[in-house]
């Protein structure tokens, strides 16, 4: 198996990378892991170049342009045009080039946002996604019905897994266009160094389930060996770990020692107010997959970020 992977130095790539690294490749896999230097996936041209280049067997597709709340409200017509050019490109090379098998990366946020919960995985399609992100929702959803068509008129195996707000090392820790987890991380080492209060954006009511990017890894590499299924697959701590935006700042406070105020602007906007997800067939599957506590996890990011925070503020 030659896999390739899109998207490589990112979050959930270097993971991958890692959790392989670490004992879980096997020897009959070359892992090749690619970035936007490599190729720009919105060019049909460069991404078939790449395709012809490293010839994969399997493909773990997570480039994707991504953002926090305020970039994707700023930006939805780039989301979508990025995102589509970027998923077509790849799905349609590795059609061409004979790829058995390709997994991409689709995000719970491509959900209705008028819903009833937990979602699962027959919900996609039910609504229209949460206004705030349409661009990028409506994109990722695409890979669904792309995946669908590649599986009716060629036989193709091509799925998709949705995983819940994911962190960990590597991540996006930029406050203004990060994931709210990052940026927190970000805002609380700033606060400690100025002796300031944390001042966390929204009411800190929202709620959402955490996945440690090494446990999503851990799952990934598991869906492109045993998961046969076009229909996409939630990987996601269960509805009992979910957590609010103000447990998660406090985690983060705890983690990093930091022992100001808490403030919440509610000037700024909490976007969905929960994304509640069954991973009940997850469960199914993996009955005894053990995911890292939600502590732990944000712990060991933390230690991450500030060893390497030279460049992980960027």
């Amino acid at each position: 198996k030659r896999i390739l992977v899109t998207g490589g130095t990112g979050l959930v790539g270097r993971a991958i990378e890692k959790v392989v690294a670490d004992g879980e490749g096997q020897l009959d896999e070359e892992w090749i892991f690619v970035s936007s230097q490599d190729a720009d996936l919105t060019s049909s041209s460069e991404t078939k170049a790449l395709f012809e280049r490293h010839k994969p067997t399997h493909v773990i597709h997570l480039a994707a342009m991504v953002g926090g709340l305020f970039k994707n409200i700023r930006s939805n017509l780039d989301f979508w045009r990025t995102n589509i050019h970027i998923n077509d490109n790849v799905l349609h090379c590795a059609h061409e080039s004979g790829v058995q098998k390709v997994v991409s990366c689709l995000s719970t946020c491509i959900f209705p946002d008028k819903t009833t919960y937990p979602i699962d995985e027959t919900m996609i399609h039910n609504g229209p996604p949460h206004s705030s992100n349409f661009g990028y929702s409506y994109a990722k959803r695409m890979i669904d019905v792309q995946n669908r068509g590649y599986s009716e008129q060629h036989g193709r195996r091509f799925t998709a897994v949705i995983p819940t707000n994911v962190f960990g090392p590597h991540d996006n820790f930029n406050i203004e266009d990060g994931h709210v987890l990052p940026g927190l991380i970000h805002k609380v080492y700033l606060a400690k160094q100025s002796g300031s209060a944390l001042t966390v954006w929204g009411t800190g009511k929202p709620r959402r389930q955490f996945i440690y990017s090494l446990d999503l890894a851990r799952l990934f590499i598991w869906v492109l060996r045993e998961y046969d299924e076009v229909e996409p697959i939630i990987l996601s701590v269960g509805e009992e770990d979910e957590v609010s935006i103000r447990e998660a700042a406090e985690a983060i406070a705890e983690a990093m020692e930091f022992r100001g105020e808490l403030v919440f602007d509610t000037t700024k906007s909490d976007g969905q107010f929960k994304k509640t997800a069954s991973n009940a067939k997850l469960r199914r599957y993996l009955p005894e997959f053990q995911f890292t506590p939600f502590r732990k996890a944000v712990k060991e990011t933390c230690a991450w970020f500030n060893a390497n925070y030279a460049n992980a503020r960027k």
